[in-house]
């Protein structure tokens, strides 16, 4: 971990100290970034940040203030922790607030086995350019596809360190290598696409630029001459691609956030049914070379991970410090923060594990239904779990993917939809959420007459 985010951290808490905070901790973040983007073999658009950003958060009893900056100057520093301090003394008293104990605090962590820094040299903007090259080109390669809006790759190295009055220090830095393409199909009225992206803490895991643009193109054809479906109840299988979204919902709700407010469709269903017996919704905050790993939480607890769905049963929420303080609970390590704001509760890696089936067999049994690939908008109501959203995807019909469909809705209910799940076999492993396929019996589908 670098030494100048150590000193910045330690520059800032000392100056929140001599303000006149009763507590504090830093959040310090430097970040190294380039994207390119090409079209038709040229550069359409290079961009490159770096940025070290400090964040403080001051409190004085439990009133509380957050102030970040990316001055790194020792007075401007000091001139933060006076105001950080100065709106702490006029902010509301709140009784969740506050560092944790330091008998809470993680004590030891391993980053090394996070495996998370990638260690080869950072990749320049010439082979981030030539890698979106290579992967239009594979794209304009498939007959019939007409153009690509956007080839493009990422490279991003971010380091981050925390330190706290409560006496936790630690940090760990994490690197993401990304291709995307994006391929057209048609003119006008009939004009289609579809996407393909893959990202990586690890450049040498990375698929190939050349399968990338293939996929794109490849899934941009397939929906060639989509229509409306017809209206009525059907099953509807929500694809690989999207299906983590799905179960994004169910997290929202058991969030702790939701659950203090009283906001959230699952508020009461702390020991019910929430999926299908056999399944389980595991988060795995320690998992290899995964975007969402971390040795330790925003408040500097330990990240311990669990089930958060047991069997089908809801098991916790997803809770930090102030949330499980006005919930009278512990929190579960799953505090999130940026440079500018309090922490707050977030869930990171999470598995999907379920009584799984290929899914051609899951096509099968649905019989006559709707393929979801792409999903748009978004009409999902908090409190009852109602949902709608706009999709496109393939009809399938007779147990066979027929033809490409658009332009239609799907609804239901989020705890009635999630009662009946089955689950595919095929889940990305290295994703951050590993969910795959996912069935869904008797949602309404929106489409023609």
């Amino acid at each position: 971990m670098s030494d100048t985010l150590k000193h910045l951290a330690e520059t800032a808490l000392s100056a929140a100290k001599a303000a006149g905070a009763e507590s504090a901790d830093v959040l310090c973040a430097r970040g190294d970034g380039i994207s390119m983007e090409i079209r038709n073999g040229a550069l359409e658009q290079a961009e490159r940040a770096e940025g070290t950003d400090i964040g403080l958060r001051v409190l004085i009893g439990q009133r509380q203030a957050c102030v970040s900056i990316s001055d790194t100057r020792e007075a401007a520093i000091e001139a933060m922790a006076a105001r950080a301090v100065a709106m702490a003394r006029e902010a509301p008293e709140d009784p969740s607030a506050g560092l944790a104990d330091p008998d809470q605090l993680a004590t030891s962590w391993d980053v090394a086995a996070l495996d998370l820094d990638d260690p080869a040299p950072a990749t320049e903007a010439a082979e981030l350019a030539e890698r979106a090259r290579r992967a239009e080109a594979a794209a304009l390669a498939a007959k019939g596809i007409s153009q690509v809006s956007t080839a493009g790759a990422d490279y991003q190295r971010t380091e981050l360190y925390l330190l706290a009055s409560n006496g936790f220090a630690g940090g760990y830095a994490r690197t993401n290598h990304s291709t995307a393409c994006v391929a057209i199909a048609g003119e006008g009225l009939e004009m289609e696409r579809d996407y393909a992206f893959d990202s990586r803490t690890h450049a040498e895991d990375m698929d190939s630029a050349e399968e990338i643009g293939a996929l794109a193109a490849e899934r941009t054809l397939a929906r060639r001459g989509a229509k409306q479906p017809k209206t009525g109840a059907y099953p509807v299988l929500f694809d690989e691609r999207i299906s983590s979204g799905l179960i994004g919902h169910l997290v929202s709700a058991v969030n702790g956030s939701a659950i203090a407010r009283g906001t959230s469709w699952l508020k009461g269903a702390m020991g019910e049914a929430v999926l299908p017996k056999g399944f389980s919704l595991v988060e795995e905050p320690k998992r290899t070379r995964v975007s969402g790993s971390r040795p330790f939480d925003a408040e500097g607890l330990p990240a311990l991970g669990g089930d958060i769905v047991t069997d089908g049963v809801m098991m916790r929420w997803i809770l930090d410090l102030a949330t499980a303080r006005r919930l009278g609970l512990q929190s579960t390590g799953n505090a999130a923060r940026g440079v500018g704001s309090p922490p707050s509760p977030s869930a990171g890696n999470l598995r999907l594990v379920a009584p799984m089936v290929a899914r051609d067999e899951l096509l099968r049994d649905m019989g006559e239904g709707l393929l979801v690939t792409s999903l748009m908008g978004s009409s999902i109501n908090p409190n009852t779990g109602d949902y709608s959203r706009g999709a496109s995807g393939f009809w399938v019909r007779n147990g066979q993917i027929a033809e490409p469909v658009n332009e239609c809705t799907i609804a239901g209910n989020l705890r009635d939809m999630l009662q009946t799940l089955r689950a595919a076999d095929d889940a990305r492993e290295h994703l951050s959420r590993v969910v795959p396929s996912l069935l869904v019996e008797g949602l309404t589908v929106a489409g023609s007459a």
